[in-house]
């Protein structure tokens, strides 16, 4: 693909923005500022990595896993500004779950230990593990709202802050972990993943295709998982004080 081609793909911007305007919808604007900031951020990655590919340096990759969470945890924290620590216990997470992945992808030798396929397995599993958190976080800070009277209840009553919070607990992590194990029901029957579509274009045979994008598949379920797990028990303490008595939910991290 040219960029003139890549040009003429405008043309599936410009329709949902002229849909906006006619419908006023009054979604021009952003459509732009998505439209021009997604240009710029993939044109600017996409050089970045040909630097990292060629350079082969372990820094580099280091860095640029340290620049994803970084960016993960920013745009997550926002969801959770009422759970005190939420910053931290964002990081830690991410970072457990690329150590977790990719220890077993390295250490079992299932991938090759290049920026080639570090970098970009990476930046799927730390996405995937921010949309989870933010999943998890939108679901628990409305079940921890809606279900205080109970909680508080079972707090009176002798229980234990894990056990008056359980309930809205698991709730909030199989609410949180259902779409993406929805989605990989009905995978290859309802969409072919972007990951195996791309290597096919692109020539890749297949059935390689396919087991490499399993391969993803199975990987996006732990990272859920754990992700969700994780900020669970890493979040609700903080929701407590050391009397075990439930805290008012905080406005700012």
């Amino acid at each position: 693909m040219t960029y003139l081609t890549l040009s003429l793909a405008l043309i599936f911007v410009l329709i949902p923005i002229v849909l906006s305007k006619t419908l006023n919808l009054g979604l021009e604007k952003d459509t732009l500022i998505a439209t021009v900031r997604s240009i710029i951020q993939l044109l600017a990655v996409g050089y970045v990595l040909q630097f990292v590919f060629d350079s082969e340096q372990p820094i580099y990759i280091i860095l640029m896993i340290a620049l994803m969470i970084t960016a993960a945890t920013q745009n997550a924290r926002k969801k959770g500004a009422s759970i005190k620590g939420i910053t931290w216990k964002l990081v830690v997470t991410y970072l457990f779950v690329e150590i977790l992945t990719q220890g077993i992808l390295l250490g079992f030798q299932i991938t090759p230990a290049t920026p080639q396929y570090i970098i970009p397995i990476s930046g799927m599993m730390i996405g995937n593990s921010m949309v989870l958190s933010i999943l998890f976080l939108n679901r628990f800070t409305a079940e921890v709202e809606s279900h205080q009277d109970e909680t508080e209840l079972i707090l009176s009553l002798g229980g234990t802050p894990k056990q008056a919070i359980h309930k809205q607990l698991i709730n909030s992590i199989q609410a949180s972990t259902i779409p993406t194990i929805e989605s990989q029901k009905t995978i290859g029957l309802v969409q072919l993943p972007g990951m195996m579509s791309g290597q096919i274009i692109a020539g890749a045979d297949p059935v390689q295709a396919v087991q490499f994008q399993l391969l993803i598949l199975f990987l996006l379920l732990t990272a859920a998982v754990v992700t969700s797990v994780m900020m669970g028990y890493l979040s609700y303490p903080a929701l407590f004080n050391a009397r075990m008595q439930m805290l008012k939910m905080r406005q700012k991290d």
